[in-house]
């Protein structure tokens, strides 16, 4: 199967930011496994659901073309993940490089023959952008009508 990867996240109301890592990491591996976490993940460490249920999650990130697979997880261990799914590389966005949580995973993941590769995070897009946006639109109505990022 050659080059398994691996990434994850919540895709919730699914952006360019979201695309661009999925392409970023499909073209570092010839098979690419992608993470959608579940409802009850989300809500455990952000406290609050996502507006999309898990199962609609994973058929959007499924019907990506650079998607081999996509998965439900009930857990952000990487470990437990890669104990579950086997592969080779970890893709994250650069944004979260050099942080506790990161170093930890480099180091543990690093003692079974994991890579951690840091990908470049789009600048000016987030779910939490996205949400903010579509509350002052609702809240000022359809004057505020703005593109939430600039190409």
């Amino acid at each position: 199967m050659g080059v398994i990867g691996y990434t994850d996240g919540v895709f919730d109301l699914f952006h360019i930011g979201h695309l661009n890592l999925i392409r970023a990491a499909k073209k570092r591996c010839d098979h690419l496994i992608v993470g959608v976490h579940s409802d009850a993940v989300v809500e455990g460490y952000k406290h609050q659901r996502p507006i999309v249920s898990d199962h609609d999650r994973r058929q959007i990130v499924a019907s990506i073309r650079e998607v081999d697979e996509a998965v439900i997880n009930e857990t952000r261990d990487k470990l437990a993940l890669w104990e579950k799914y086997h592969f080779d590389v970890v893709f994250i966005g650069d944004d979260w490089k050099n942080t506790e949580r990161w170093k930890h995973f480099e180091a543990v993941l690093g003692q079974v023959g994991v890579r951690v590769e840091y990908l470049p995070y789009t600048h000016g897009v987030s779910t939490t952008l996205l949400r903010q946006r579509i509350m002052q639109q609702h809240m000022a109505g359809p004057a505020e009508d703005q593109p939430i990022r600039k190409a």
